[in-house]
Parts: C-alpha cells; structure tokens; sequence
C-alpha cells in the first residue's frame, strides 16, 4: 500500500538519546512506503502539553501525562525510555540530607514529567518551582532553588556543578516493585486509522533497530544533541535509555507502567484509576 499523499509529524525530545532513536527517520534509511515524516524538537514539558491538545500525530511524552492524553492518543510499544535502577534524581548542595527538603524548594522540570510524579510518589507535599530541564544544576548551584529534580543528561553530569545525590528515584522505584522506572514514551494519535497507526509503529521500531545496528554513525548524529557531553559519556546515556525494552517494551514493560498508574493512584498522586490503552490493542493486531 502507497501512503504518498500522506504526512505525519513526530514530535521528540532535542536529547541524544531521542536523536538516536530517530536518526533512521530524519536520514531517509527506511523505507515510509511514500509517507512523509516530519520531525519537531522540544522539550518534554512542551510536548506533553501539545499532546492533551493533539498537536501532533506521534510525540515523545512523559508516562504521567499520558492519563491527561488518553482520549487521543495511545502508547506505543516502542521508543520508551526506562530506567533500570536508575533514572530522575534529587540533588542539592553538599549538607542538605532528605529530612531537610520538606522545608525547601525543589526546582523541578515540569508538574506533567514522571520525574515529578515519581517524586511526589517518594515524598509529597514539596514545595517546587519550575525550571527548565537544563538549567536545573546551574540554578541550584548558584542558590536560587535548595534543591533539584534532575532529568536526561544531567544524571551523568551533576557532579561538574557540585551538587549531592539525595535520591535517584530509578533506584527507589526499583527497591519498592522490582520494575524498571517508565520515564517517557511515545503515543500515536487514535484518529490516524489502523492502516497507518501500524505503518507508523513499524518505522519508529525500525529506526530504533537500525540505531542500534549501526550505532557509530547513529551516536555520531546523537552527540550533535549531547548538549557538550563528551562523547563517552554521551554513549553511557544512549546505552542507559535506548536498548531491547525500547524496540520493544514487552511484557515487562507494559507491567511496570501499569504499575507506575496503579501505585500513583494508590499513594494518592493520581485521582483516578488509569486503564492503559496500547497500540496493538487498539487496532486489533501485534504490533
């Protein structure tokens, strides 16, 4: 089937672990069976707020937006973003401890980020401001927040700016279920039709594959999005974000956002229960 006449845009993070992620898509290395795909960059907090007003046909967002975008959108099985012991940390300078923070302010990237979500899981009630992912560990070096919910690539570089781990949050959730921590997925409008929901899936999961089988020139693309990240450190991230559970987050996956949905409503994060709705659900097939 010929999609010649049709175009979709998808909308991701300007990281490079995204950039991996679609550097077969922006280098014309698949074949779209004539379906022209575009590519719009921000940052996460944009995009999540794009999607509650289905802006664009397939975007990158975070899980704890998605019970706000459910009536549009789906998830897809592929492209997400989970920590395995690891994932959001809260930082501050050297001799704040935990018991300190209920009486400070976390700057944080977003009230619709799963960082966010996963801290308010961890301990509630903070007082916060919002801040711009990447000019976090800067503002809490320089004392305008007590402390610092960090995402992306500052999990790597925080110790350049002086700050203390209090708690990565990765590691938390892990020590409470078992489950890697689903920090960021993406969702594919429900209005696009089986025919090319499925083709859609299938490019993004092959731009993933041919990623990671041709991860040299695929980091090279990446680290014009480090961020100035040496390109060691830069590959560490690709390696911590972009893997098999983001071709495909299976069966594990699919546990552990339910999980993620069920434990915030449990805890009282979330006012109602989540159901969950995949792609392959949606159209009847196993995508």
């Amino acid at each position: 089937m010929s999609f010649a006449n049709k175009e979709i845009t998808v909308a991701h993070s300007p990281d490079s672990d995204d950039a991996f992620m679609f550097y077969a898509l922006a280098k014309d290395k698949l074949d779209t069976q004539g379906l022209k795909v575009n590519q719009v960059l921000k940052d996460i907090q944009s995009l999540n707020q794009d999607a509650i007003n289905g802006k664009y046909e397939v975007s990158a967002i975070s899980f704890a937006a998605y019970p706000s975008v459910s009536n549009k959108y789906a998830l897809m099985p592929c492209g997400a973003s989970m920590g395995f012991k690891y994932g959001p940390m809260v930082l501050a300078k050297p001799g704040i401890k935990k018991e300190d923070l209920k009486g400070l302010t976390v700057a944080i990237p977003g009230e619709l980020t799963t960082a966010f979500l996963t801290m308010n899981m961890w301990m509630p009630g903070l007082k916060t401001v919002n801040v711009h992912f990447d000019e976090i560990p800067a503002y809490v070096r320089d004392g305008k927040a007590d402390a610092g919910l960090i995402i992306h690539e500052g999990q790597l570089t925080y110790k350049a700016f002086g700050l203390d781990l209090i708690v990565d949050l990765g590691q938390w959730w892990y020590d409470e279920t078992g489950l890697p921590l689903p920090l960021g997925g993406n969702v594919i409008r429900k209005d696009l039709g089986a025919e090319l929901i499925a083709l859609s899936t299938k490019l993004l999961k092959g731009s993933i594959e041919y990623s990671l089988a041709h991860r040299p020139e695929a980091l090279e693309y990446a680290l014009t999005f480090a961020r100035d990240m040496p390109p060691e450190l830069a590959d560490k991230f690709v390696g911590m974000y972009v893997n098999e559970m983001t071709v495909d987050y299976g069966d594990l996956g699919r546990t552990a956002i339910s999980r993620l949905f069920a434990e915030a409503h449990k805890r009282g994060v979330i006012k109602e229960a989540v159901q969950v709705e995949f792609v392959g659900e949606l159209i009847g097939a196993s995508v």
